[in-house]
């Protein structure tokens, strides 16, 4: 039988990366001086940045209370001397594709081994109807050379859901002064179209449809990033996976594109509650408060994915705890991630005596109470160190992570705050 575990205090979690990487990005192409304050300081965010001085964007140190962007307007950046290195992260990549179509010059973006196995063409197709060339030394992903410069006006439907992509193509439209509109097969998150209209752009939505309209001035707003779901989702699981008492989760973003795994949590068995709701931004937030009961196992649709497709590895390991059987379909974006994450959770489920099946676009686990040991090779990812990390904390068993440190990715403090919410 597994030890008790309870779970206790307020876990303030760190700022969202996707409200992060925008807050920089739009910043830059405003007029006017955008202060960001809460800004996620990990290796991802900090690409973000890092990508923008390069193109000539005054901007400050992460490590600021307030981080300063002086906005450069649309066609404002500049040509750079060197390659734009995105690190490990794929929303930089991908949105700031969006931003070098438009403009009239050619950059070149790098990463690192991870991020350049991913694929970028989903992004590159829709830009170059626009009127932007891209050039790949690597199948579709990175290297990858951006030629931009005079765009026209695109109606697109992708044929997978995704926000990147979506935000890329407003992003080229607003810096170009022409319309677009993107058809999505399913709701994504809608971060691009929520900062956007908060500073005066003409983005309209209807239903899954979301265009944008040339003409209005992006103006700078200070910007107060609210907690990352993502990363709130982590400790919603291991309040879910402990034994007694509960957890405070304050400040959260609980954007409805974003709370799919809190909906799954529930449906699960987990108690919470959403107190102190408020709007920051033109995001909704709230003081989550998650505790145990008895879970049980469920099934996970294609259409329920966008909304929770960072947390399906959190969501396998909560489901390895679950009494019966948690089916996950729809979700081969998966494979695309920083690692082949469905791969990755049921080999390291296996690793550790769990029961799991790897399905073409998804996963079968089978739960238990049975005691789970072994080690957990993460690739790098830090979701998958994360999620393996709550499994291992919470029930009490000897679960051994490889790359413990990847988690700065995305949650440099992930650890101290995983140790210090166990009492």
């Amino acid at each position: 039988m597994a030890p008790r575990v309870t779970v206790n205090g307020r876990v303030v979690v760190p700022g969202d990366k996707s409200i992060s990487h925008r807050a920089l990005m739009l910043g830059a192409i405003a007029h006017g001086r955008t202060e960001v304050t809460g800004i996620l300081r990990s290796a991802d965010v900090q690409s973000t940045a890092t990508v923008l001085r390069a193109l000539g964007v005054p901007l400050s140190d992460l490590a600021e209370p307030v981080v300063a962007v002086q906005g450069v307007g649309p066609r404002g950046l500049r040509a750079p001397a060197t390659d734009l290195d995105a690190g490990n992260s794929g929303t930089t990549t991908r949105l700031i594709a969006g931003v070098l179509a438009a403009q009239p010059f050619r950059s070149r973006l790098v990463g690192d081994a991870s991020l350049s196995r991913r694929p970028m063409g989903r992004v590159a197709r829709p830009l170059t109807a626009m009127g932007a060339t891209f050039e790949f030394e690597n199948g579709d992903g990175l290297p990858m050379t951006v030629t931009g410069g005079s765009l026209q006006g695109l109606t697109w439907y992708p044929e997978a859901a995704s926000a990147q992509v979506k935000s890329a193509l407003l992003l080229a439209a607003y810096c170009a002064g022409v319309p677009v509109e993107v058809h999505e097969p399913a709701a994504t998150r809608d971060h691009t179209e929520r900062m956007m209209r908060a500073r005066g752009v003409d983005v309209r939505t209807e239903g899954r449809s979301v265009s944008l309209l040339p003409g209005a001035p992006m103006v700078a707003a200070a910007t107060a990033v609210p907690g990352d779901p993502s990363s709130a989702a982590f400790f919603a699981g291991l309040a879910a996976l402990a034994t007694s008492g509960e957890l405070e989760l304050p400040g959260v973003c609980v954007n409805p594109g974003r709370v799919g795994a809190f909906r799954v949590l529930e449906r699960m068995g987990v108690r919470l509650g959403y107190e102190d709701l408020a709007e920051s931004g033109g995001e909704p937030i709230a003081t989550l408060v998650a505790a145990p009961r008895l879970l049980h196992g469920t099934t996970i649709a294609p259409d329920e994915v966008p909304s929770l497709i960072d947390e399906l590895p959190l969501l396998a390991c909560v489901a390895a705890r679950a009494a019966g059987e948690t089916r996950v379909t729809g979700a081969g974006e998966l494979r695309v991630k920083e690692s082949d994450r469905i791969a990755r959770i049921v080999a390291n489920l296996r690793a550790v005596g769990a029961d799991a099946e790897e399905l073409a676009d998804g996963f079968v686990i089978r739960g238990s109470d049975r005691p789970l040991a072994g080690r957990v090779v993460t690739g790098g990812d830090h979701r998958i160190a994360m999620a393996f990390g709550v499994l291992g904390a919470a029930c009490g068993n000897a679960i051994a992570i490889d790359d413990p440190s990847c988690v700065a990715v995305s949650y440099p403090a992930f650890w101290t705050d995983l140790r210090n919410a166990i009492r």
